[in-house]
Formats: C-alpha cells, structure tokens, sequence
C-alpha cells in the first residue's frame, strides 16, 4: 500500500505565476509546483542545509531531495528547451 502524499510547508507566495521565453508562441509549458520553488528557495536563496529545509517545508530530508531534485531538472529542462515555466499551486499548505 502507497502512503498518502503530504502537503509541504511553503513560506511565501511568489509574484509571478509564468516565465516564458522571449517569442515563446505555441511554445510547451514545464509546470512546477509551488513546493519545488520553495525547495529551490530554501536551498538556493536562504543557502539552508537540506536537513533544515526540510524541516521547515515539515517533510524528511529524502522526499526534500526528492522535490529538489525535481525542480531541477524542470527548470533545466525549460532553459535549455525554450519551455514556458507555470506555477501550480498542488500539496500546498
């Protein structure tokens, strides 16, 4: 039997709810949930220890890396193809 997903702790409300690329028409779209931004924030931005993140997102330190990780590569993805970067608003707290 699968656990049930838990909803992650997210600090903030980003501004913006789209980036896309200059001449972006009919371009596909990378979604990315407001937990990975958080994940890529807390790391990246506050320079937090994983451990720390996850902590303050209330989730283990694997499913942390486990978001992290998925954030990367969706931003990497959207960079280097050209994609359209959504906000979704799932598993927020």
């Amino acid at each position: 039997m699968v656990r049930p997903k838990c909803n992650k702790k997210v600090g903030f409300c980003p501004k913006y709810k789209e980036f896309r690329p200059t001449g972006s028409r009919g371009v596909k779209r990378v979604e990315i949930s407001r937990a990975e931004i958080e994940a890529l924030r807390l790391k990246n931005i506050e320079n937090f220890e994983q451990k720390k993140a996850a902590k303050v997102m209330g989730v283990s330190q694997s499913t942390f890396q486990r978001v992290l990780t998925s954030a990367y590569k969706k931003v990497s993805t959207a960079l280097v193809e050209g994609k359209i970067i959504k906000l979704n608003k799932k598993n927020i707290q």
